[in-house]
Order: structure tokens, then sequence, then C-alpha cells
């Protein structure tokens, strides 16, 4: 038997009928999903620049690179006012903050106290450096800030703390509080002093972060940059010779912030320097010799840098 065929005539009228028609749900289709794909991301559209660029912002670029050898396990160098980073070793690990976590707890308190604020002090302690303060002590806020930011002293750090509204606990959750306001995402704090070193967790990138934060405080800022001072209680009839542990102070431009060391966090320290009316944040954590490391990081910095101009 023959295969059965339709006659010419048949199909080219059905060519002819069905092929504008195919043309038509195509052209069809491919409207509505356009429309369909509008609709969707309409919402998600940058109508305008999400930021505003100052005429006057400056990109930092070091003009001769070179890779400093450092013992610190962790490093970054950070411009404080566009957050660029000009060099990093390991910034996104997680180190102990030992004491660098009483920079969040200067911040933290002065949000609440007035420097002028009389404090007592609620408890005693002798854990780690202490100024020896001792149970019903009173001091103005200003001074136990001088305390807790030069020699480091612990006792200074919990007073404060314990005189916060709820007390230490409280004042712990507001300083986890500001971490998550500045988006310090892989910080935490669960002591005042930075002595609890399983509790107590940065970065070098969030650490440098804070720090580019707290030196935009005057007072912060003029008392990092103290090297010596004498406080006295209250009652004037104590008195307490301090001196600031950074030995990097004065050096170079170097202006602040704060050392740290425990034995699991070895040798940290957050350092700001100015650098051409710019302040450049450097962060040393697990080193064996923060000085030294610090030293060679301001040698990568120091007449290094150069700031190109961002055009909007």
């Amino acid at each position: 038997m023959k295969d059965f065929r339709f006659p010419n005539k048949i199909s080219k009228r059905v060519l002819f009928i069905f092929f504008p028609l195919f043309l038509l749900s195509l052209f069809l289709f491919l409207a509505a999903s356009v429309m369909l794909l509008k609709s969707w991301t309409k919402d998600n559209k940058i109508l305008s620049v999400p930021f505003s660029i100052s005429p006057e912002a400056k990109l930092p670029i070091i003009e001769t690179q070179f890779i400093p050898v450092i013992s610190a396990q962790g490093a970054i160098i950070m411009d404080a006012d566009s957050e660029v980073v000009l060099y990093s070793k390991n910034p996104d690990l997680r180190f102990s903050t030992a004491s660098t976590a009483k920079i969040m707890t200067a911040l933290t308190a002065l949000e609440y106290f007035k420097t002028s604020d009389i404090l007592s002090v609620k408890e005693a302690t002798s854990e780690g450096s202490v100024l020896n303060l001792f149970q019903g002590e009173q001091m103005t806020f200003e001074n136990l800030l001088y305390a807790m930011l030069l020699p480091s002293a612990n006792d200074a750090a919990l007073a404060i703390s314990q005189n916060y509204p709820g007390g230490e606990q409280v004042f712990i959750e507001k300083m986890n509080d500001k971490a998550k306001e500045l988006k310090l995402y892989n910080t935490h704090y669960s002591d005042p002093a930075g002595l609890i070193d399983s509790g107590d967790y940065t970065t070098p990138f969030d650490l440098a972060r804070l720090a580019s934060f707290a030196v935009k405080n005057n007072t912060f800022k003029q008392i990092v940059n103290t090297k010596e001072k004498v406080i006295y209680d209250v009652a004037a009839t104590s008195s307490y010779p301090l001196e600031n542990l950074n030995k990097l102070l004065g050096i170079d431009g170097v202006n602040g912030v704060k050392t740290g060391y425990t034995e699991e966090a070895g040798q940290v320290l957050v350092t700001s320097k100015d650098e051409k009316g710019k302040t450049i944040i450097i962060v040393i954590m697990g080193s064996d010799d923060r000085f030294t490391d610090t030293a060679k990081l301001l040698d990568l910095v120091s007449n290094n840098l150069t700031y190109l101009s961002i055009h909007p």
C-alpha cells in the first residue's frame, strides 16, 4: 500500500494560515515576558546614586609596594575616613580581643556618661592590670577613662560597667548592640575588660573599623593621645600616676590607640597615625612583638601614600 500524502495545495494553505499565527503568538509571548520582568524588577531598580560623593573625596593608594615581614598572625592598615584597606594579613580571621575590648567599653560608656559624672567602685578586683581601686572609692568618669585606656586598668573598666543602669551585664549587652550597629559582624564581647578569651573576639578588619569610628570622638582621641597623667579620687585622698602602655605614641605621627595582651590572644596593638592630614589605622593581632610589627607597617605608609580624587 502506498503512503498517504496531503495534496500540495492543502499543505501550502495550512502553512499560509498557521505560520503567521505562530509568529503572532511568539511576539505576544515575548511581550508578556518583558512586561512581567519589568513588573518583578521595578522595585529593585536603582533610580539614582544611593550615596553622595563629596567632590573632595580622596582614595588612598600606596605608592611603592613592598611586603613587610611581621610575626603577627593578623594585621591590617586602613584609611579611617574611607575605610579603604591598604594592607592586610588574615583580615577576617577571628582573634581574642584582649584589652582592645576597652575601646568598645569607652565608646559605649561615652554615649551615656558625662565626663564629670561621679562613679563609685562597686567591686574591687585584682585580676590582671589594675590600679587597686577600693570598694566605695569615687572617681569622675573621665578619670576612670584615663585609667582604663592608658595603663589598661581592669578595675576601672569594671567600675564603669557596674555604674551603668542595669549593671555590668546590661552594659555588655550594649557593647554587643553597638558592635551590630557598626556592622562588626565578627565581633563579640563577654566582659568590659577583654579578659574572657573565649567570649571576647574580633577580626583585624572589624577592629580597624571600630578604631576608625572611635578616633572621631574627641574625648576618646584626646585620652588615647596622652602619654602620662596623674588622676585623683573625688576626695583627693588618693592619687594614681598613669603611663600609656603604647611605646610608639608620639613617634612618626602616632596618636593612639590601645594595647592588649593575654596568653591566648598574644600581643595586640591598635595604632592611629596622622599621615598628610589623614588618619591611618593599623591593627596587629596575635603578635610576638607588636611594636616592631607596627613599626614595619608604619614604614609601609609613612611618606608613601597618594590620595587620588574621586569624582561623582
